[in-house]
């Protein structure tokens, strides 16, 4: 019945400004009595970071800013739902209007910069659903006038690491000036060091926390090297690759490229494939990899997953898709493990990685 209403709608919140179409597809999933989804194929579960994955479907950061829905995400069948990011005081972003459909080109732009309701709402909800079950991590952002903004990831890690599966630094969003510069070696050595120090000592009874690293696709190779190189160096539980890009693939059809922001969905596919496959062989199995940009079908999330994704994240796909789509990748991810003689999905993971990265390099 959802997915029925969820076609209906589509056509119409189209029809409304991008925003405002996120803040109705969010309450309706607050009000819709959502029912437990059918168990996952044994063959999508997926053991990374010290979790245990259902499935690899994931929710991206962004949809789920303030933690209003995790568990209604959880039950269209994702495996796991990584809200945020969010900020240690609450902000409002940018002006609006800053989303933009990329219709003809089924991608998003946007430049919300870290609009958040900040820590103590966020956290409020996150502990209000302890004993729920299901994977939910948060991503985690710094305020735009921060005089410390390493200080203000400590914070959030310290009050949110007892309440969520795990946490996500997130030092590549293109919407907050300066933030990317802490992808540079020295700054986020110091980082990463404050962060694994705030993560151990918030550890309780309800265990460590795994810490992940969202990068840009951007990052030049030499800076890449880096990246893994410091995050090996620091422990870091994992990376997520990629954020938003702030280039514009050429052939981009729609009038809206021209806005400022981030772009999300197909246009940013294979520069983010491209990413993730050199992450992973810098990484070299020393720590899993989400794999994020362009999912929109079975194949695309296969694809990610032989580029090196032990898990994937989606967003802009259920845009243009709807909600239909997460159990059509998973249906696509059984079918093609049975045609690869796969038995499990992690058996996948790497396979053409080699291919990708002997291939140009993405325009």
């Amino acid at each position: 019945m959802l997915a029925v209403l969820d076609r209906l709608a589509r056509p119409l919140l189209r029809l409304v400004d991008p925003e405002d179409a996120h803040a109705l597809a969010l309450a309706a999933l607050r009000l819709a009595p959502l029912p437990h989804p059918p168990a996952d194929d044994a063959r999508l579960a997926v053991d990374a970071f010290g979790l245990n994955f259902p499935n690899p479907i994931g929710v991206a950061a962004g949809l789920d800013k303030n933690a209003l829905v995790p568990d209604a995400l959880l039950r269209l069948g994702f495996g796991f739902v990584e809200v945020g990011g969010v900020t240690p005081r609450p902000q409002l972003g940018n002006p609006r209007p800053r989303v933009f459909r990329l219709e003809a080109d089924q991608g998003i732009i946007n430049r919300l910069g870290f609009n958040s309701d900040g820590l103590d709402a966020v956290r409020a909800r996150l502990a209000a659903r302890a004993g729920r079950g299901g994977i939910v991590g948060v991503n985690l952002g710094t305020n735009k006038d921060s005089v410390d903004r390493g200080a203000d990831y400590v914070t959030l890690i310290g009050a949110l690491a007892p309440v969520v599966s795990y946490v996500a630094v997130n030092v590549s969003s293109p919407n907050t000036p300066g933030l990317r510069d802490f992808q540079q070696r020295a700054m986020l050595d110091d980082l990463l060091a404050r962060a694994i120090e705030a993560r151990d000592g918030a550890a309780t009874a309800a265990g460590r926390r795994p810490v992940l690293l969202k990068i840009a696709p951007e990052l030049a190779l030499a800076d890449l090297d880096d990246v893994v190189a410091v995050a090996v160096a620091r422990g870091i539980d994992g990376m997520i690759v990629s954020n938003t890009t702030i280039s514009r693939p050429p052939g981009l059809q729609d009038k809206a490229a021209a806005q400022s922001g981030g772009l999300s969905g197909r246009p940013l596919f294979r520069l983010s494939t491209r990413m993730l496959a050199e992450t992973f062989v810098r990484a070299e199995g020393r720590f899993p990899l989400i794999g994020v940009g362009g999912i929109d079908s079975g194949a695309a999330a296969f694809a990610k997953v032989k580029a090196g994704a032990s898990l994937v994240q989606l967003y802009t796909g259920l845009v243009y898709r709807g909600l239909d789509l997460v159990a059509a990748i998973k249906a696509d991810l059984a079918n093609f493990l049975r045609l690869g003689r796969y038995d499990r999905l992690a058996d996948a993971v790497g396979r053409d990685v080699a291919a990708v990265t002997a291939e140009p390099w993405p325009t």
